[in-house]
């Protein structure tokens, strides 16, 4: 068996030739079975990287004989895991980190989001902040985000995102959004002809980057979103996600909005952010049209959607971050703060009735699918989130050798999903190349870069700054009354928890 397998090994490198072959050998391997539909772990084993694929996965601790030309990395001791997927992020508000920690959902519309930022943000600080936010999220083991690129509010700003989405080395479907933008009287008719530039050229051959198209106005203007369908097929479009949010956000992007232009039986995959408010038909009808929602819990407990339906089509879930200016950027803690959401809430059924809950109602492996393999499956992407044969060579070594929070393990699963950290990340590959490696990001000029980042955050807080905060009386946009709900205090007063300014 050894050496029927050592073999295939030096076979599958062997006809490689001259291409970039790796062997990350020695370590334990949370690798996926695709005729079970399971993770499969494999101790002191081997993954053979030929180009941007997986060539093979084995058992064998180190294969002999293997082409001079194979770089052998040894990783006796260590975790290796597929990357994470993302499935919902905005990438170009970095430089706004640390300004909205204390932001509801209400106050992010008027002052954050893409109508507020418009006439604030220059190509250069939208490029800065994506580029700056697609490493933060490599860092972190992130190696696939799907962008809801709504930093499309003028010819330049789209053209900036997508520069550094593909300069980045992540693996990116960066999705244009279409939206009219008051402020800069710049519309969707303004848009397409700018969409059809970056579809026709050239721009994103040969690089990490898909093209997918973010709509976030189903319905509201019939020939205004049959014309987004048109675009989405006429170019095959990578994805199509849209902000869904029910209940008295009236936000709506609902399943049924959109079946009605038969983009949910299409080849296109399409995600729902959020879909905290999904009713039950609209659950049934993901379910029979194969389609995702993006969970992002950190968000939702963070602004007030909430997700209470959410853990019940979890068959049909993957996860996201949102805005990474606001909280974490790395998907672990989302897997990891919605692991512990759904157990809290179903735990809480049992004892309502007075009784004692017996077993767990979620398993981190659960939790671990849901942050790689779904977000895969989101983008009906077999090839993602997972490491197998044929699958993409997206990678991430996690320090089980060396990290203090790691000491100890046994379940490799448990050991990144209730106990790693960002810190313990030691090696990200993206289409088999290393992007991170040591510890550190492998990233041209990143020390220029955070200068130059850093400077366009000081301009672009300051002028955040100097604008008050929108004052929400009255009604919000869908009809219903603000109210401000009961505010805690962790010390006795009035007092916010500072003893003075705190955003100089």
């Amino acid at each position: 068996m050894r050496s029927m397998l050592v073999a295939l090994l030096c076979g599958i490198a062997a006809a490689a030739g001259t291409t970039n072959t790796k062997l990350l050998f020695g370590g334990t391997i949370i690798a996926f079975d695709s005729k079970t539909d399971s993770l499969k772990i494999i101790r002191n084993g081997s993954v053979l990287i030929r180009g941007d694929r997986i060539a093979a996965v084995t058992a064998i601790a180190r294969p002999a004989d293997l082409p001079a030309d194979t770089e052998a990395v040894d990783f006796t001791g260590q975790i290796i895991t597929p990357g994470f997927v993302d499935t919902h992020r905005h990438g170009w508000q970095t430089a706004l980190k640390t300004l909205g920690s204390n932001t509801s959902l209400a106050e992010y519309f008027g002052r954050y989001g893409e109508f507020a930022a418009a006439d604030k943000y220059g190509p250069e600080d939208v490029y800065l902040g994506q580029l700056a936010g697609l490493l933060e999220a490599i860092n972190a083991g992130v190696t696939t985000t799907l962008d809801h690129a709504h930093h499309t509010w003028s010819n330049a700003t789209a053209y900036a995102g997508l520069k550094a989405s593909i300069e980045s080395g992540a693996r990116v479907f960066w999705a244009y959004a279409f939206h009219n933008i008051p402020s800069l009287n710049y519309t969707v008719p303004d848009q397409v002809p700018n969409f059809r530039e970056i579809a026709d050229g050239d721009l994103l051959k040969g690089s990490t980057v898909e093209l997918g198209i973010a709509y976030d106005a189903w319905g509201q203007d019939h020939g205004e979103s049959l014309q987004v369908v048109q675009l989405a097929r006429e170019y095959n479009v990578s994805v199509v996600t849209t902000h869904c949010l029910a209940g008295a956000w009236g936000i709506l992007n609902q399943p049924r909005d959109l079946d009605v232009y038969g983009i949910l039986s299409d080849s296109i995959p399409v995600v729902f952010s959020h879909a905290s408010l999904l009713t039950a038909d609209d659950a049934q009808l993901l379910r029979a049209r194969n389609q995702f929602i993006s969970v992002t819990p950190e968000s939702e407990m963070h602004y007030g959607h909430t997700h209470p339906h959410s853990h019940l089509i979890l068959d049909q879930a993957s996860i996201g971050v949102d805005t990474h200016f606001t909280y974490s950027t790395d998907i672990l803690t989302q897997a990891r703060f919605w692991l512990q959401s759904v157990r809290r809430h179903l735990y809480a059924n049992v004892l309502d009735e007075w009784r004692i809950p017996s077993t767990t109602p979620m398993s981190a492996g659960q939790a671990f699918l849901l942050a790689t393999r779904n977000g895969g499956l989101a983008l009906r992407r077999r090839d993602l989130g997972v490491i197998e044969a044929g699958a993409k060579a997206d990678i991430v070594v996690w320090d089980a050798r060396q990290s203090p929070s790691l000491l100890g393990w046994r379940d490799p699963v448990a050991a990144v999903l209730l106990h790693a950290s960002v810190a313990d990340v030691l090696h990200v590959l993206v289409d088999g190349q290393f992007r991170k490696r040591d510890g550190k990001l492998v990233a041209p000029d990143y020390q220029d870069l955070r200068a130059k980042f850093q400077a366009s955050a000081e301009k672009i807080q300051t002028r955040w700054m100097q604008t008050p905060y929108p004052v929400l009386q009255g009604q919000f946009m869908s009809g219903w009354d603000f109210e401000a709900p009961k505010v805690v205090d962790a010390v006795r007063g009035d007092g916010d928890g500072y003893t003075g300014p705190f955003l100089d």
